[in-house]
């Protein structure tokens, strides 16, 4: 069921307990956040995520300093201790404020919950591309995905089970705790890592990256694949927040009660990274190896025009939630891993500082553009089949663009081979 070689084996085991941690403590964060999020007004979501995206642009340049300053093992432990430190800070603001004052702390939170969901796993992946070869990344991401979703599972349940028997900003705690694991995780991987690197006679990975604070930027606009990345990953999130605002709405006029909203909110995470869980062990590196990745990026693609065609036929309450699930389990369980190779093949400073850019800022940069289309296209009058129309074209769209980022992929990944490495100007 795993394709992995013996050598590689600890190696794994310390980088499943990682994932683990780092989804567990978002998890038991994500219900926390998204009925704060509806406690503030659904109609006031697009404005958090105005929030969000000025959140990221400042964030974004803190890190890539950082990045540039740091051996690598120090910048990812600080910045997960960094975010560990601010949840004890929100449990100490959100138990002293009441009434408006908690629902703005709520919204506050919303926000810095969707920056720390966009950059500890965006850190998490960029050290996957910097310690694993592309061979590596195609027969094992998916694996090291699985990690992710038992740690996303636990978090869930652990949210599931308790926000209705305790207040849950006392949740936050576990949070940090598993921030705390993932940092010795992160101590220990990097050693694995650089003695097999010693082994094999390659050089250390933990040198200073070094250049520009701005590098990430510059080159993710200038480079035609990383162009690419980031519209594949813009038609993504913009597709996602139509789904979200729908799932939003049914939410707010089905459940009155705040705990209760919490509590349906995790369940549907378990839904979510149950199916993710099934897909992670037995699809994506079955896809890659027969299909290949060029498939593998359009499968996505292909589930969100499909589901977006049956949603405009049959606009019903279940289908938004099950389309919902299914499509957030393909993304952790085959886009995700697959847009991942894609970094591989890339000098180490484009791994962290223009995918930490491409993850953060152009991530929410679709938020923001499906948040505001999705507005005007009610305001229009557009119903829900309508919506659904626009988005099964966008999903073509992507499709497409997996296409040519596959290919561009497996060109650039012969010249690696052959060269050792990849310059910046192909890159």
């Amino acid at each position: 069921m795993i394709d992995v070689k013996r050598e590689e084996l600890p190696a794994l085991g310390w980088t499943w307990l990682y994932f683990y941690a780092v989804l567990a403590s978002y998890y038991v964060l994500r219900p926390i956040r998204d009925e704060a999020g509806v406690a503030g007004g659904v109609d006031n979501l697009p404005w958090l995520w105005i929030g969000t995206l000025v959140g990221v642009t400042i964030a974004s340049p803190a890190f890539a300093a950082l990045v540039a300053r740091l051996p690598r093992v120090r910048f990812v432990s600080w910045s997960y201790r960094f975010f560990a430190l601010n949840l004890i800070v929100f449990f100490l603001v959100l138990r002293a404020a009441d009434g408006e004052a908690n629902i703005w702390a709520g919204r506050v939170f919303y926000v810095w919950t969707a920056v720390f969901n966009l950059f500890v796993p965006s850190v998490f992946w960029a050290f996957m591309t910097d310690i694993f070869t592309p061979e590596q990344g195609k027969r094992l991401f998916g694996i090291i995905s699985a990690g992710g979703t038992l740690g996303a599972l636990t978090g869930s349940l652990l949210t599931a089970m308790l926000a209705e028997h305790i207040q849950p900003m006392f949740l936050l705690f576990f949070s940090v705790a598993l921030l705390e694991l993932s940092v010795v995780a992160v101590r220990r991987l990097s050693k694995l890592s650089e003695r097999l690197r010693a082994a094999q006679s390659a050089p250390t990975q933990e040198q200073i990256i070094g250049g520009s604070v701005l590098a990430g930027i510059r080159n993710a606009t200038s480079s035609p694949y990383l162009l690419g990345i980031s519209l594949y990953m813009l038609l993504f999130t913009t597709l996602s927040t139509v789904l979200y605002f729908q799932l939003a709405g049914i939410v707010d006029r089905s459940l009155a009660d705040r705990a209760a909203r919490t509590a349906f909110f995790a369940r549907v995470d378990l839904l979510t990274n149950g199916l993710a869980l099934v897909l992670q062990l037995f699809a994506f590196s079955n896809l890659v190896r027969v299909f290949g990745l060029t498939v593998t990026l359009g499968v996505l693609p292909a589930i969100s025009a499909a589901g977006f065609a049956i949603l405009g036929t049959i606009p019903a309450v279940a289908v938004v939630v099950v389309f919902q699930a299914v499509r957030r389990a393909g993304e952790f369980a085959i886009a995700r891993p697959a847009r991942e190779v894609l970094f591989i093949v890339l000098p180490r400073e484009d791994r962290y500082k223009a995918k930490n850019f491409i993850d953060t800022f152009v991530y929410r940069a679709g938020d923001q553009i499906g948040a505001w289309s999705y507005a005007l296209l009610i305001a229009l009058g557009l119903g829900l089949s309508g919506i659904s129309a626009a988005g099964m074209a966008l999903a073509v769209l992507s499709i497409g663009l997996a296409v040519w980022l596959g290919r561009r992929q497996r060109a650039l990944e012969r010249g690696s081979r052959s060269d050792m490495t990849v310059g910046p100007a192909e890159s």
